[in-house]
């Protein structure tokens, strides 16, 4: 079972450490798993679905930083609005240097947004994966002896 809690203004997976899993009829407890960072639980996600996983981020990172340049480009303040959304404003003055090109401050917001656009990635892609399995489009996985 999934649980889900709200970290930074935004709302991240989690693993219960007391999940149940089922195995052959029994019941097991797991044990407590280490709380990874999120760059550890993208590269598993990676090793464990592949291209999917890969292509979907890349993806995911392409139209972000597609919209973040038109929003920038069409002169929308994004200092206040960054700001207005929570983010420290060390942190975006930071980011957000005078004089910079409209590319290099879509490029920096669009890195602050790094969390948002892995947890999307953590979430989607093994619900893409299922289903494509489901209709057939993906073989099963391999069952380890």
């Amino acid at each position: 079972m999934r649980t889900w809690t709200w970290q930074g203004g935004i709302i991240l997976p989690t693993t219960d450490p007391r999940k149940v899993e089922e195995t052959a009829g029994d019941t097991v407890s797991s044990t407590e798993e280490k709380k990874q960072s999120k760059s550890q639980q993208l590269r598993k996600i990676f090793k464990e679905y592949g291209a999917v996983g890969v292509c979907l981020h890349i993806g995911i990172s392409l139209v972000s930083l597609g919209i973040f340049y038109t929003v920038v480009s069409s002169g929308v303040d994004m200092s206040a609005v960054l700001l207005k959304l929570g983010f420290k404003e060390s942190l975006v003055q930071s980011k957000m240097a005078a004089g910079t090109s409209t590319f290099v401050v879509a490029y920096a917001i669009h890195k602050l947004f790094a969390p948002l656009r892995i947890s999307i990635t953590l979430v989607s892609v093994p619900l893409i994966v299922r289903y494509f399995r489901k209709v057939g489009f993906f073989k099963p996985p391999a069952v380890k002896p």
